[in-house]
């Protein structure tokens, strides 16, 4: 899969380009599957959250749905086990992009390998993946204790697609929790690469390509100290 993992989704014009980069091809002409699943094990997420994203109706945000795509459907992954592979499965091959939202990324990690999509995604060599917040943290190694939301959930483990972490939504106004500092601390505690992001910011995978294309503001932490 080729990789777009942001923090809040297509915020900006650079972030935009990449997309269309990766897509091969205009929005105009993609079809999008979107995946609300991580919202339902957030505590801070509901009906009305998922509806807001499904929608395209977060005011004053450009996210996901409403870029303006060929066609959008919507992919729930609880859903997923009592429906036959043969129905679902190629849904997701016919789409040209995954756009998975945010959430709570252990259970968006549960439920991406008990619908049995985590095992499809190394199949699917010509598909973007566009993660928000939760949706990018899920392919890492480790979220890290701070964004473990799931209460009496015994780990941070996510899927090790890739092999750094992220911290998501960096200085983002009115949230102690999401600071520089807070970011430093949190980078202590993981023993990989990592990096923090802001809404402004995303880390593009394509093969072996790793780079990182922002208008706002983000940090690389090395284990090493580099």
């Amino acid at each position: 899969m080729k990789l777009l993992l942001t923090s809040g989704g297509i915020t900006n014009d650079s972030i935009r380009a990449r997309l269309i980069d990766l897509l091969g091809r205009p929005i105009e002409q993609s079809r999008a599957l979107f995946i609300p699943t991580g919202q339902w094990g957030h505590p801070m997420c509901g009906p009305e959250t998922v509806w807001k994203s499904t929608a395209g109706r977060w005011d004053g945000l450009t996210g996901l749905t409403e870029l303006g795509w060929a066609s959008v459907g919507v992919l729930e992954l609880t859903a997923l086990p009592s429906i036959p592979e043969e129905r679902w499965m190629p849904w997701v091959r016919d789409a040209d992009v995954l756009l998975v939202d945010g959430g709570e990324a252990t259970f968006l990690a549960q439920w991406l390998r008990e619908s049995g999509l985590a095992a499809m995604l190394s199949s699917l060599t010509d598909t973007v993946w566009v993660g928000v917040s939760a949706g990018s943290m899920v392919l890492t190694p480790r979220i890290g204790d701070q964004f473990v939301e799931r209460a009496g959930h015994a780990d941070d483990e996510t899927l090790g697609i890739v092999d750094f972490s992220v911290f998501p939504h960096l200085d983002y106004p009115g949230w102690s929790s999401n600071t520089s500092a807070a970011a430093e601390a949190w980078a202590s505690d993981i023993p990989h690469e990592a990096y923090a992001l802001d809404d402004q910011s995303a880390i593009v995978v394509d093969g072996d390509v790793i780079e990182v294309v922002s208008e706002g503001s983000w940090r690389r932490f090395s284990p090493s100290g580099d």
